[in-house]
């Protein structure tokens, strides 16, 4: 998967999950290792990467 759809992913899914968007691209990319599928999931774990990249930091 190209990088810009890449990050298209990842923003889609802050703007619908929030703070559980990286969870979810990640429980993606689970489900499809366990399919077999690891390219898939090889490219949710992009957008789970980016998706991280894209957040603020946590202030504590």
């Amino acid at each position: 998967m190209k990088a810009t759809k890449i990050v298209e992913h990842a923003r889609q899914l802050l703007e619908a999950h929030g703070d559980k968007a990286e969870a979810e691209a990640a429980h993606k990319a689970n489900e499809l290792d366990a399919q077999g599928k690891s390219e898939d999931a090889a490219n949710w774990r992009r957008v789970r990467a980016a998706i991280h990249e894209m957040r603020p930091p946590h202030v504590s």
